[in-house]
């Protein structure tokens, strides 16, 4: 077992990297000097072969993934369509996914609209293509694994817990957690995971995608199109969110909080084979994280 305790994840967030965060001095309440760790953020401009797509503002970890995920949830990347490659410019701050043929991106681009996620988010106005006919596999969940995953996620080192002001994303299987991503916003944050599922093959039929971030409308959407059946957050939901979630089935479970959670979807899919009696109170570090947001 790691130090720091995330040798069981595949790929776990970095807080120490330099690039990600930057020292900056102010004061606090009494008038005191203080240093604290303010997170970078950087333009990614993706293109799709020749066509330049959205500028994101993002850490800057994970382009490539991000790139491909972004792509894939928006319905720019078809499952006919095989990606030849993804080259990435770290001095012109651009990724370029490249196909095998043409792609659909011209229509997309003439109904993309913006949303009010975090920044900037980006979805387009036929954002329900594909639900239609969309049911996620009947998945069962088990509470014991939501409380473990919680515990274990909330202490994982993270820039959230050090320096706040981001989300974070972690795709689960059962009570493991496997890839944590976080960013600026929650749907870039998804987004770098969908590209890593795409990139490393990896289906969604038996995980669990697990956010610091609102269960809107465009975050049950992006989960359903990467086919995972089950989406957890500590934070609340939105009406339309929970609309989409039970037309295509997916299990709904938010305001995660040490004991206490709300399933406004899936209920009937839910084994509750833990007493939250005998579930540890949440760490104080991290209720003072999710206070300053």
């Amino acid at each position: 077992m790691s130090r720091d305790g995330t040798d069981h994840y595949l790929i776990a967030p970095n807080p120490g990297s330099a690039r990600l965060t930057r020292p900056i001095e102010g004061t606090d309440e009494s008038g005191a000097t203080q240093t604290i760790a303010v997170v970078e953020e950087r333009p990614l401009t993706i293109f799709l072969n020749g066509q330049e797509i959205v500028t994101a503002m993002t850490i800057g970890d994970y382009p490539e993934y991000l790139a491909l995920g972004f792509l894939k949830n928006q319905g720019m990347l078809g499952s006919d369509e095989t990606v030849k490659g993804v080259d990435y410019d770290d001095d012109l701050e651009t990724v370029v996914v490249r196909t095998d043929g043409t792609t659909v991106y011209e229509e997309k681009l003439q109904k993309k609209t913006r949303t009010s996620g975090c920044a900037v988010g980006t979805v387009f106005g036929d954002m329900m293509e594909g639900l239609e006919d969309l049911t996620l596999p009947a998945a069962d969940v088990r509470t014991s694994w939501l409380y473990t995953l919680a515990s274990t996620i909330n202490r994982t080192p993270s820039l959230y817990l050090e320096a706040g002001a981001i989300h974070g994303t972690v795709l689960c299987q059962q009570d493991r957690p496997l890839v944590y991503m976080e960013d600026v916003g929650r749907h870039n944050a998804v987004d770098k995971i969908a590209g890593w599922m795409l990139s490393e093959g990896v289906g969604g039929a038996d995980k669990i995608l697990y956010t610091t971030g609102r269960l809107t409308s465009e975050m049950v959407i992006k989960c359903a199109h990467m086919g995972i059946p089950v989406l957890a957050s500590r934070s609340g939901f939105t009406a339309w969110g929970v609309d989409i979630a039970r037309q295509v089935g997916l299990t709904l479970i938010g305001r995660m909080r040490g004991q206490r959670f709300m399933c406004l979807s899936g209920e009937e899919r839910l084994i509750r084979d833990a007493d939250p009696a005998h579930v540890s109170a949440e760490d104080r570090k991290h209720r003072r994280k999710s206070a300053e947001g």
